[in-house]
């Protein structure tokens, strides 16, 4: 298992954790002291203590590969599909979280689905709650895009990340 803390100017810090040649666990960069250090996340099945601003430092191959190209998408440097082609873990607690994992990598960057049509692409019509608790404990942010499900009102919430970088990820897919 390969656990990076990188750095994304503009964005902040994130974690990813790779296991076999594929993304089990992603943090999205978010603003933080200094101080505070890494890990702040405490369910997170990462282990070492790798901060990298690069992410070819340390030869971590498939992870530092991962990073870069997270990296050079939220500098804008990089397309949103290049992520749906990173191999994720997609096994879950149950069918519905995988069919929603499976049904949310296959809506195109760029465009967006409710709540309620996330659910009904993972063949649950009517659970439009439970596909938001899916996104709400999404362990794979920006390669299973929750950003890209939004309320059948607006924009919906994005949990402690805020809304306003919800809107920064979909302008930066073109979708606002």
């Amino acid at each position: 298992m390969t656990h990076v803390v990188y750095e994304a100017e503009g964005w902040g810090v994130g974690e990813l954790v790779a296991e076999d040649g594929r993304v089990v666990w992603h943090e999205l960069p978010w603003p933080r002291r200094a101080s505070s250090g890494p890990s702040q996340t405490p369910s997170h099945p990462g282990n070492g203590d790798v901060v990298s601003r690069e992410a070819s430092r340390g030869g971590r191959g498939f992870a530092a590969d991962v990073v870069r190209l997270v990296q050079d998408f939220l500098a804008g440097d990089a397309p949103a599909a290049a992520l749906a082609e990173v191999p994720v873990d997609l096994e879950y607690d149950s069918a519905f979280t995988a069919s929603c994992a499976a049904a949310l990598r296959a809506v195109p960057a760029g465009e967006v689905v409710t709540y309620g049509e996330l659910a009904s692409l993972a063949g649950a019509p009517g659970a439009a709650r439970a596909a938001g608790s899916f996104c709400a404990r999404n362990r794979l942010g920006l390669f299973v895009p929750c950003h890209r499900v939004v309320s059948a009102g607006g924009l919906g919430s994005y949990g402690s990340l805020g809304l306003a970088y919800k809107r920064r990820l979909l302008e930066l897919e073109g979708a606002l």
